[in-house]
């Protein structure tokens, strides 16, 4: 009978621990999982209902930081055999965010829910991007960054993470210190993959509006703790600014002709 209550007394302060760890036990698996690079900073809460800033960071010895405005608030429940979250941010989600989590022994699946009412998931600023350090901290891009996805899941097994679903980033009214020009453009990021099919996925870069013409294609490639990009490009003036826009086009890529190559990976 001794050894039953003891038990019994050791699962209730188990379960105990679990409800109400604190919002800092997830601050430290967001850190350790993008290594370094997403910050929920000054966690408050517990790991099922919290706040915190979130902060891009460049990562171990980096001294670049940039925070968002408005604090993320969360609630974590369960769905069946998975974790809903639910998160809403003033500054940049619409409405609520909601990821439905399935942990598995290799690894664990997230999946973005289409946005109640359909349109944009959210939006932030460009500038938050500087605190990811180089080359966004020479960029210092201004403009907005909007997410809008039908649905979009992140695999990750063996320590590899894969994409599949849907997701476009459009990036309206880009600027950046290194031109004079208020506004560079406009553009659109589409992010496709497959995971029946275990190929990578793939993204298209076209331009939308503006002097600053960018086009590509390229890859998104799982490996290790992180995923690689794989990018083919070109940056060109529209015509008439190819003068203003020429020492930019120096910096971002390779010269030939009046184009610039860009390429990653």
């Amino acid at each position: 009978m001794t050894r039953w209550l003891v038990a019994g007394a050791a699962l209730g302060a188990l379960v105990a621990a679990i409800g109400f760890a604190p919002a800092a036990w997830l601050a430290a698996w967001i850190h350790d999982a993008t290594a370094g690079r997403l910050l929920l900073a000054d966690a408050r809460g517990t790991l099922w209902s919290g706040s915190a800033t979130p902060v891009l960071g460049g990562g171990a010895g980096s001294r670049d930081a940039s925070a968002l405005p408005d604090r993320l608030h969360w609630r974590i429940g369960t769905d069946g055999l998975a974790l809903l979250v639910r998160a809403e941010q003033a500054c940049c989600l619409n409405g609520t965010l909601r990821l439905r989590v399935v942990p598995a022994p290799d690894g664990l699946t997230i999946t973005l829910l289409p946005h109640a009412g359909g349109g944009a998931v959210g939006q932030w600023p460009l500038a938050w991007l500087a605190g990811l350090g180089t080359p966004w901290n020479t960029l210092q891009p201004g403009g907005s960054l909007q997410l809008a996805s039908p649905g979009l899941v992140l695999r990750s097994a063996g320590g590899h993470w894969r994409l599949g679903g849907r997701a476009e980033l459009e990036i309206d009214g880009l600027s950046s210190r290194l031109s004079t020009l208020d506004v560079l453009g406009s553009y659109r990021l589409t992010l496709a993959g497959d995971l029946a099919h275990g190929a990578p996925a793939t993204l298209a870069l076209q331009t939308l509006a503006g002097p600053l013409m960018l086009e590509g294609h390229g890859e998104l490639l799982a490996g290790g703790t992180a995923t690689g990009l794989r990018f083919r490009g070109t940056a060109s003036a529209a015509p008439g600014q190819a003068g203003v826009l020429n020492n930019l086009l120096n910096i971002i890529g390779r010269r030939q002709g009046a184009a610039s190559i860009i390429s990653i990976g």
